[in-house]
């Protein structure tokens, strides 16, 4: 071992000896948060699990972005090159598990090792990686594909920090650890004693509403002191309430419109095309009352954005279905050989304004002659994986990693885990592939907008609108201040008052 590495671990021991015996942790009363979502579980590989328990303030990731969009260390302190597919990553000294254990490169290994295998959302930018510990800060990644950023791959979502236990589960090192957890319904959390500030952090009791409305009723009834999501409608109403403060946010998120192209009636470029030639997207941005219409798949703060207004041109969309061979019928109503041009477009209650846009696309789509049935289903990902729909209103962060390529490398190239449009394009994936080698960041916002111009061409996805998000209030975490859209909800920085 060489005197560097002792300096090093002798820094991390006297840290954590800190940490432990910080004081007492604060002893108000739990927070009380409420949302339209919580995580579905605590095994981090699993699903989205990583990013909710991020979400959360359970978890950190080895790089994040911050509140002003910068990609920066948050477990990690830097990652070099070494060679075209092999990077070393160092760790930060003095970072601890929430059991009290140092956060090494051996445990951090152990973690990734199991989200890679379990995870295939994981592989979408650098493909399967593989992880080496050197010395206990100094972690050693190869990447399947080449990877000109690998602090970007590491602020993914899938790509939270943890360590396995022998009893099958995970410690993590973020703000707060999990004392409790009911699926489906609630999680508990008390501060991380082993990170900084816990004496400053309350206990957190998080519940799930099953819809927005739900949530408004229960922050006024003086039940919550976060309601994370409010519906626009009750902004302005809730605004004149003096016990409570509301905030709004933009977020990188962007509602959106998945088309499955294996259903029949979408495997035809043109009736997809006339469909986003339909939407309005500044009616159902005025239907929210949250945001503007999107211009593409980012939005319009990237730089990597379109930055051109995706038209509505009804004449056009008619004309395209015409060309199709949907021709108008009773009612004017489309429809082909005595079949009617009908469409399932579903949507899911954790994003009440989806909920609220799928009227209005409804009533969109009917104009130029399209029938439309509506679902809302509870588990959006089940049913969207199992591609029992024609439509999905979808909401997703397109850039969570500050970077264009992870969005559409695991959304939308053909084959990707999380590809529910069913979109096969050798020439959009020959696009897709330019970012594994170009490490220009000019060159990559190029090789974005080709790809965003190729979605335009063929329509396998519509994006609607770039929304602003509510936050309710109460006086206690009046001093919260909303960022990074659900990416971090509890945080250390919380802004308790008392």
């Amino acid at each position: 071992m060489t005197s560097q590495t002792l300096s090093r671990l002798a820094a991390a021991w006297l840290t954590a000896a800190t940490f432990a015996t910080a004081g007492t942790v604060f002893a108000g009363e739990p927070l009380r948060v409420g949302a339209t979502y919580i995580t579905s579980g605590t095994d981090p590989a699993k699903g989205s699990n990583g990013w909710a328990l991020v979400s959360h303030g359970v978890g950190e990731n080895l790089f994040t972005v911050d509140r002003n969009g910068k990609l920066v260390p948050e477990l990690a302190e830097k990652a070099e090159r070494i060679a075209d597919l092999t990077w070393t990553v160092t760790l930060k000294p003095g970072r601890l598990f929430s059991d009290g254990t140092p956060v090494t490169a051996r445990a951090v290994a152990a973690g990734f090792d199991t989200t890679f295998a379990n995870n295939k959302a994981a592989l979408a930018t650098g493909g399967k990686l593989t992880f080496e510990a050197g010395d206990d800060l100094t972690l050693k990644v190869t990447t399947e594909k080449p990877v000109p950023f690998i602090q970007a791959l590491f602020a993914e979502w899938p790509l939270i920090a943890y360590k396995p236990t022998e009893a099958g589960n995970a410690v993590f090192s973020g703000p707060y650890r999990i004392s409790g957890f009911k699926t489906d319904a609630a999680i508990t959390l008390e501060p991380n004693v082993h990170f900084a500030g816990a004496d400053q952090r309350s206990p957190v009791k998080f519940r799930k509403f099953g819809d927005a409305q739900t949530l408004t009723l229960a922050l006024e009834a003086g039940e919550l002191d976060m309601a994370f999501g409010l519906p626009s409608e009750v902004v302005t109403r809730l605004k004149t309430n003096p016990d409570l403060t509301i905030k709004s946010f933009p977020v990188g998120y962007q509602y959106l419109a998945f088309f499955n192209t294996a259903r029949p009636l979408l495997a035809d470029v043109k009736v997809r095309r006339a469909i986003d030639l339909a939407f309005d997207r500044k009616e159902l941005a005025a239907a929210i009352n949250g945001g503007e219409p999107a211009t593409g798949a980012y939005a319009a703060y990237f730089p990597f954005a379109s930055q051109e207004a995706r038209p509505t041109d009804l004449a056009r969309a008619g004309a395209l279905l015409d060309e199709a061979g949907w021709a108008k019928g009773s009612g004017g109503m489309r429809e082909k050989g005595g079949t009617p041009l009908r469409l399932l477009v579903i949507t899911y209650p954790q994003r009440p304004d989806l909920v609220t846009m799928l009227p209005v696309v409804k009533a969109e789509l009917a104009k130029i002659g399209i029938a439309v049935d509506t679902q809302v289903v509870e588990n959006i990902q089940q049913v969207a994986s199992a591609g029992d729909f024609d439509i999905a209103l979808w909401a997703q962060h397109t850039a969570p990693s500050g970077d264009a390529a992870f969005f559409l490398n695991s959304m939308l190239r053909s084959g990707a885990s999380l590809n529910y449009a069913k979109y096969a394009s050798q020439d959009f994936d020959a696009i897709l592939d330019r970012f594994a080698t170009e490490g220009d960041p000019a060159k990559r916002v190029a090789i974005a907008l080709d790809a965003q111009q190729k979605i335009f061409a063929d329509a396998p996805a519509s994006f609607l609108v770039s929304p602003v998000w509510y936050v309710g209030l109460s006086k206690r975490l009046k001093n919260y201040e909303p960022w990074g859209s659900d990416y971090h909800v509890l945080r250390a920085d919380i802004g308790e008052t008392e």
